[in-house]
């Protein structure tokens, strides 16, 4: 994975938080040209694009550094989307003068078996978990706030709206995980497809937090040729 951007100083002081946002623009810019003409020899960029803020960034510094015609924006839905999601994106590629091409993933995470498992999981906590009902996981609020363990909950809503909690074992959580990260893994292979196509390069989307985090999914959004925001 390459980052286009070169290593900037990590010394903070009261000048940190200031930034020329023209000239840095410029710099990812060309960053994006380099890494993808030059070092990886392709000829444009594919993405998948959600209607959040950073696929909209990347792609309006995808259209500035290869032209929308040499740019495509997938979206990619599966069964627990949000139609929003779909509108937003779009909303964006029109703005931009962009390709846009759908493929919804719901085949092959049901093949992979992913909401299944997933679900499996949740109904060892809650058998009644099933069609209608919503679940989450969460850490507690307070994680600064107390010299404990932290441990994972699991949360659910029923049709009715009703919620339920219950600490969330190891086992379970590990299966809900990778269970749920079948969906960015997919995301993955359909990007390199569309981006094998046509000899463009896959630019990723997640930012500089999310790569200090290690919030992103191994081999899933993880998995890119080119990083413009993660620096």
């Amino acid at each position: 994975m390459n980052n286009p951007v070169p290593e900037i100083s990590t010394q903070f002081d009261k000048h940190s938080l200031e930034l020329d946002v023209t000239k840095e623009t410029e710099r990812i810019v060309e960053g994006l040209r380099q890494s993808v003409h030059q070092t990886l020899r392709r000829q444009g960029a594919v993405l998948g694009i959600s209607g959040g803020i950073d696929s909209s960034v990347v792609l309006g510094l995808c259209v500035k550094a290869f032209g929308p015609e040499r740019v495509v924006a997938l979206l990619l839905p599966e069964g627990e989307s949000s139609p929003d999601s779909a509108t937003l994106a779009q909303l964006v590629a029109d703005h931009y003068g962009v390709k846009t091409i759908a493929e919804d993933i719901s085949g092959v995470l049901d093949g992979f078996g992913c909401y299944q498992r997933r679900n499996e999981a949740i109904a060892h906590l809650f058998p009644e978990f099933g069609p209608g009902w919503s679940a989450k996981i969460a850490l507690p609020g307070s994680l600064l706030e107390k010299e404990t363990l932290n441990i994972f909950s699991l949360t659910v809503t029923n049709p009715d709206g009703e919620e339920f909690t219950k600490r969330l074992p190891p086992r379970e959580y590990y299966q809900i995980v990778a269970a749920s990260n079948f969906k960015q893994r997919s995301r993955m292979a359909m990007l390199y497809y569309h981006a094998e196509l046509r000899n463009y390069a896959v630019i990723g989307t997640p930012n500089k937090n999310e790569h200090m985090l290690g919030f992103f999914v191994k081999h899933g959004d993880g998995g890119i040729d080119v990083s413009p925001i993660g620096h």
